[in-house]
């Protein structure tokens, strides 16, 4: 890997990245890396699933004021996660994208059994899950490892980095201890950090450095499925690079199932082989990474995508402005959660009736009731419009 020279574009640009050409001649798309080759089979073909999560929903009940309580009032709840169903493939990264308070960590932690749902299924290996992770065997949490957004949640500031990374060979994979020590400088070298960080301290290394270890603890119990709840946010943009590739490779060599959480659909869209996009605890849409960024796709969908921003600053991109009421947990409407806010409302069909899931020509499922051949041309004008600004030179 080299560093590129300062290539001159035109007479007012230069650009730093070897790939420039290709991103003048359209052949990448300038809003988002380039999507990686899937490396699972598609779903059918594969059998079982990594991960199946059906019809999960997660409800959270409210504290009720003293007086409310001795009038006997009833508490009232708020629903975190309504009706999620999806599954995950082996070697698979499922992204699971949406804004603050659309489901995303509640969902994570109802898999890890770290909150209760008040329905659904949730099976991994054709095994399904109890609820409470106290009432799962040592040998499903084996299977289920996480990755935390900050690292240091996942070391004690008081052990070594050797001795986090020992527990759970310990514990889940039963090995003894000198085989542990082995297998600590073995992981440490997988993650490409030196074996003589197994004598640190996690706060002597750097935010990097540190999401390598979490890394390696994640992979030790050799995970069926990894979940990482925004990994990466919390790290400079070119450390993240370096973790996503590093991520890739061991999930290769690994055959780890992922999902993958995040804010970020521009990240997202370079690790992941399919998406959700998740608002107020529904998905809205469901697609292979490579046709999510194609139209016809959901009107929320449309709105993350044109605020992921250009890489030249003089460019106007096309953007969906969102106006309206957000609504909160505790107003779910009967009909579509985005209708207050979506800039293509059709009417009170949205309000009142939740809409059917549509697919498109791509096998995209879309959470909509505008039919796909009238969303498809009324964002190909945009896509277009901002792809010829995107790549303009």
């Amino acid at each position: 890997m080299q560093d590129p020279p300062l290539f001159h574009v035109n007479d007012q640009r230069q650009a730093r990245c070897h790939r420039w050409e290709a991103i003048v001649a359209g052949e990448i798309e300038a809003r988002r890396p380039p999507i990686p080759t899937q490396r699972f089979k598609q779903p059918g073909l594969s059998g079982t699933a990594t991960l199946s999560v059906q019809g999960l929903k997660v409800h959270f009940n409210r504290k009720r004021p003293l007086m409310a309580s001795l009038r006997g009032q009833v508490r009232s709840s708020i629903t975190a996660v309504d009706d999620i169903s999806f599954d995950i493939q082996p070697g698979e990264t499922l992204g699971l994208v949406g804004e603050s308070g659309s489901g995303k960590t509640t969902t994570a932690r109802a898999i890890l059994g770290l909150v209760q749902p008040q329905a659904g299924q949730i099976r991994i290996q054709d095994q399904t899950l109890a609820p409470a992770l106290d009432d799962r065997p040592l040998e499903v949490r084996r299977l289920l490892q996480m990755v935390f957004q900050n690292p240091d949640e996942a070391f004690n500031p008081y052990l070594s980095v050797g001795e986090s990374l020992s527990r759970p060979l310990i514990r889940l994979s039963g090995m003894s201890p000198p085989e542990a020590i082995v297998e600590v400088a073995r992981l440490l070298e997988m993650v490409q950090l030196p074996a003589g960080y197994a004598d640190r301290l996690p706060g002597t290394l750097s935010g990097g450095e540190r999401q390598r270890a979490a890394l390696a603890r994640a992979f030790a119990s050799s995970p069926a499925l990894l979940i990482a709840d925004e990994a990466v946010s919390a790290l400079d943009v070119s450390v993240q690079a370096a973790i996503l590739n590093l991520w890739g490779e061991l999930q290769a060599a690994t055959g780890s199932a992922t999902l993958f959480i995040s804010h970020d659909l521009a990240a997202v869209g370079y690790v992941a082989d399919r998406i959700a996009v998740a608002y107020l605890g529904q998905l809205m849409e469901l697609a292979a990474a490579s046709d999510l960024f194609k139209p016809p796709y959901h009107p929320y969908t449309e709105a993350l995508l044109s605020a992921i921003p250009l890489l030249d600053p003089e460019t106007q991109p096309a953007r969906v402005r969102l106006t309206g009421d957000i609504l909160g947990p505790l107003d779910t409407p009967p009909g579509c959660p985005f209708h207050t806010r979506c800039p293509r409302r059709i009417g009170d069909i949205c309000r009142d009736q939740k809409p059917a899931w549509q697919v498109s020509e791509l096998g995209s499922r879309i959470f909509c009731h505008i039919p796909l051949s009238e969303l498809e041309g009324l964002q190909k004008r945009m896509f277009n419009a901002r792809n010829e600004t995107a790549v303009s030179p």
